[in-house]
């Protein structure tokens, strides 16, 4: 297969995975789950990006996306934390 064919085929494919991304049913089983969209919307951007070659790209978007990440398990930590300590014993 040639490259631009391979191009072809990723860009098909990720254009389906943003559709699914944008749908307000996937969004909603997402959001139960504690998963962003728009984080997971990045993700993809930044694999997307990486398989096409453009290395720039995909090390801006998933490391974004990695800080995002981190920084909401801290602040869930932090709450959980400060939630624990406020309840009676």
């Amino acid at each position: 297969m040639d490259s631009k064919r391979v191009d072809e085929e990723i860009d098909g494919l990720f254009d389906d995975i943003d559709a699914l991304l944008k749908n307000v049913d996937v969004v909603a089983a997402f959001t139960e789950r504690g998963v962003n969209a728009s984080i997971a919307m990045l993700i993809t951007d930044g694999l997307r990006a990486y398989l096409k070659g453009d290395k720039v790209n995909a090390a801006e978007d998933l490391a974004t996306a990695a800080e995002e990440i981190a920084s909401r398990l801290a602040a869930a930590r932090d709450a959980a934390s400060e939630s624990a300590k406020s309840k009676p014993s």
